[in-house]
Protein backbone atom coordinates (compact mmCIF):
# COMPACT_ATOMS: atom_id res chain seq x y z
CA UNK A 1 0.00 0.00 0.00
CA UNK A 2 1.17 3.56 -0.49
CA UNK A 3 0.46 6.84 0.32
CA UNK A 4 -1.99 7.84 -2.18
CA UNK A 5 -4.78 5.25 -1.30
CA UNK A 6 -4.42 6.52 2.45
CA UNK A 7 -3.83 10.14 1.97
CA UNK A 8 -6.41 13.01 2.90
CA UNK A 9 -7.06 14.75 -0.39
CA UNK A 10 -8.96 17.29 1.05
CA UNK A 11 -6.14 19.58 2.32
CA UNK A 12 -7.13 22.98 4.18
CA UNK A 13 -4.71 25.65 3.62
CA UNK A 14 -3.70 29.04 4.38
CA UNK A 15 -2.00 31.72 2.78
CA UNK A 16 0.97 33.16 5.00
CA UNK A 17 -0.52 36.88 5.20
CA UNK A 18 -3.59 34.96 6.53
CA UNK A 19 -4.16 36.04 10.55
CA UNK A 20 -3.27 33.60 12.93
CA UNK A 21 -7.17 33.57 14.35
CA UNK A 22 -8.27 32.91 10.83
CA UNK A 23 -6.19 29.91 10.79
CA UNK A 24 -7.05 29.00 13.82
CA UNK A 25 -10.57 29.34 13.53
CA UNK A 26 -10.21 27.36 10.31
CA UNK A 27 -8.44 24.97 12.64
CA UNK A 28 -11.02 24.80 15.26
CA UNK A 29 -14.09 24.70 12.40
CA UNK A 30 -12.50 21.40 10.12
CA UNK A 31 -11.63 19.53 13.35
CA UNK A 32 -8.09 19.34 12.45
CA UNK A 33 -4.77 20.49 13.88
CA UNK A 34 -2.97 22.13 11.49
CA UNK A 35 -2.64 23.89 7.77
CA UNK A 36 -0.80 23.77 5.19
CA UNK A 37 0.70 27.09 4.36
CA UNK A 38 0.52 28.01 0.19
CA UNK A 39 1.50 30.87 -1.99
CA UNK A 40 -1.50 31.97 -4.65
CA UNK A 41 -0.39 29.14 -6.95
CA UNK A 42 -0.39 26.45 -4.27
CA UNK A 43 2.79 25.92 -3.87
CA UNK A 44 3.35 24.95 0.21
CA UNK A 45 5.50 27.42 2.04
CA UNK A 46 5.40 26.01 5.44
CA UNK A 47 3.09 24.30 7.94
CA UNK A 48 1.20 26.00 11.10
CA UNK A 49 -0.46 23.89 13.71
CA UNK A 50 -2.45 24.58 16.52
CA UNK A 51 0.91 24.16 19.11
CA UNK A 52 2.18 27.01 16.50
CA UNK A 53 -0.50 29.03 17.11
CA UNK A 54 -0.59 28.73 21.08
CA UNK A 55 3.32 29.44 20.82
CA UNK A 56 3.06 32.49 18.73
CA UNK A 57 0.62 34.08 21.12
CA UNK A 58 2.71 33.85 23.86
CA UNK A 59 5.49 35.04 22.48
CA UNK A 60 4.61 37.85 20.52
CA UNK A 61 2.04 38.90 23.30
CA UNK A 62 -0.68 40.70 20.24
CA UNK A 63 -4.49 39.33 19.76
CA UNK A 64 -4.26 36.51 17.22
CA UNK A 65 -5.75 39.17 14.47
CA UNK A 66 -2.36 40.67 14.27
CA UNK A 67 -0.01 38.38 13.59
CA UNK A 68 0.34 36.88 10.74
CA UNK A 69 0.44 32.99 9.83
CA UNK A 70 3.89 33.71 8.35
CA UNK A 71 5.21 34.62 11.87
CA UNK A 72 4.01 30.96 13.53
CA UNK A 73 4.43 28.62 10.32
CA UNK A 74 7.24 26.26 10.09
CA UNK A 75 9.45 27.28 6.99
CA UNK A 76 11.19 23.50 6.99
CA UNK A 77 8.50 21.19 5.37
CA UNK A 78 9.19 17.50 5.38
CA UNK A 79 6.62 16.01 2.29
CA UNK A 80 6.44 12.74 0.64
CA UNK A 81 5.22 11.39 -2.77
CA UNK A 82 1.71 9.80 -3.28
CA UNK A 83 4.09 6.90 -4.37
CA UNK A 84 6.10 6.47 -1.40
CA UNK A 85 5.43 3.51 0.75
CA UNK A 86 3.46 3.68 3.84
CA UNK A 87 6.52 2.41 5.68
CA UNK A 88 8.57 5.04 4.08
CA UNK A 89 6.18 7.63 5.81
CA UNK A 90 6.11 6.31 8.82
CA UNK A 91 9.72 6.51 8.87
CA UNK A 92 9.59 10.08 7.58
CA UNK A 93 7.48 11.01 10.46
CA UNK A 94 9.70 9.00 13.08
CA UNK A 95 13.25 10.49 11.88
CA UNK A 96 11.58 14.34 11.45
CA UNK A 97 9.35 14.07 14.73
CA UNK A 98 6.20 15.03 13.01
CA UNK A 99 2.87 13.90 13.02
CA UNK A 100 1.74 14.88 9.19
CA UNK A 101 3.31 14.87 6.14
CA UNK A 102 1.57 16.94 2.88
CA UNK A 103 2.07 14.44 -0.12
CA UNK A 104 3.29 16.82 -2.95
CA UNK A 105 3.06 15.39 -6.81
CA UNK A 106 5.95 15.77 -9.46
CA UNK A 107 5.38 19.28 -10.27
CA UNK A 108 5.61 19.99 -6.37
CA UNK A 109 1.69 20.46 -6.01
CA UNK A 110 0.18 19.75 -2.88
CA UNK A 111 -1.90 16.94 -3.84
CA UNK A 112 -2.92 15.39 -0.11
CA UNK A 113 -1.93 15.18 3.60
CA UNK A 114 -1.57 11.72 5.43
CA UNK A 115 -1.14 12.00 9.20
CA UNK A 116 0.41 9.68 11.95
CA UNK A 117 -3.71 9.51 12.92
CA UNK A 118 -4.03 7.64 9.35
CA UNK A 119 -1.65 4.87 9.71
CA UNK A 120 -2.23 4.09 13.26
CA UNK A 121 -6.09 3.55 11.53
CA UNK A 122 -4.45 1.44 9.13
CA UNK A 123 -2.17 -0.57 11.48
CA UNK A 124 -5.38 -1.05 13.40
CA UNK A 125 -7.73 -2.59 10.49
CA UNK A 126 -4.78 -4.87 9.85
CA UNK A 127 -4.01 -5.95 13.34
CA UNK A 128 -3.24 -10.04 13.04
CA UNK A 129 -2.68 -10.03 9.25
CA UNK A 130 -0.08 -10.73 7.55
CA UNK A 131 0.96 -8.77 4.61
CA UNK A 132 0.45 -5.37 6.43
CA UNK A 133 1.57 -2.01 4.97
CA UNK A 134 2.25 -0.89 8.61
CA UNK A 135 2.17 -2.04 12.15
CA UNK A 136 1.16 -1.43 15.34
CA UNK A 137 4.15 -1.44 16.54
CA UNK A 138 5.83 0.55 13.99
CA UNK A 139 3.71 3.08 14.80
CA UNK A 140 3.95 3.07 18.69
CA UNK A 141 7.44 3.56 17.80
CA UNK A 142 6.76 6.33 15.87
CA UNK A 143 4.45 7.67 18.39
CA UNK A 144 6.92 7.68 20.65
CA UNK A 145 9.71 9.34 18.76
CA UNK A 146 7.17 12.40 17.70
CA UNK A 147 6.78 12.88 21.30
CA UNK A 148 10.10 12.95 23.02
CA UNK A 149 10.90 16.31 23.74
CA UNK A 150 13.21 18.64 21.57
CA UNK A 151 15.69 20.93 22.49
CA UNK A 152 14.17 24.15 22.61
CA UNK A 153 15.51 27.89 23.88
CA UNK A 154 14.20 28.58 27.51
CA UNK A 155 11.66 31.03 27.46
CA UNK A 156 12.54 34.95 28.33
CA UNK A 157 9.44 36.09 29.00
CA UNK A 158 8.58 35.91 32.80
CA UNK A 159 5.79 33.84 33.89
CA UNK A 160 2.66 35.14 35.74
CA UNK A 161 0.03 33.55 37.69
CA UNK A 162 -0.07 31.04 40.68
Amino acid sequence: MNVSQLMNRSVETCGPDESLADAAGRMWNCDIGCLAVVDGEGNILGMVTDRDVCMAALMEGRPLHDIPVSRAMSKEVHCCAPSDSLIAAEEQMRSRQVRRLPVLDAAGQLVGMVSLNDLAREAERHVGRKGRAVSAEEITVTLAAVSRARQVKELAIPMTGS
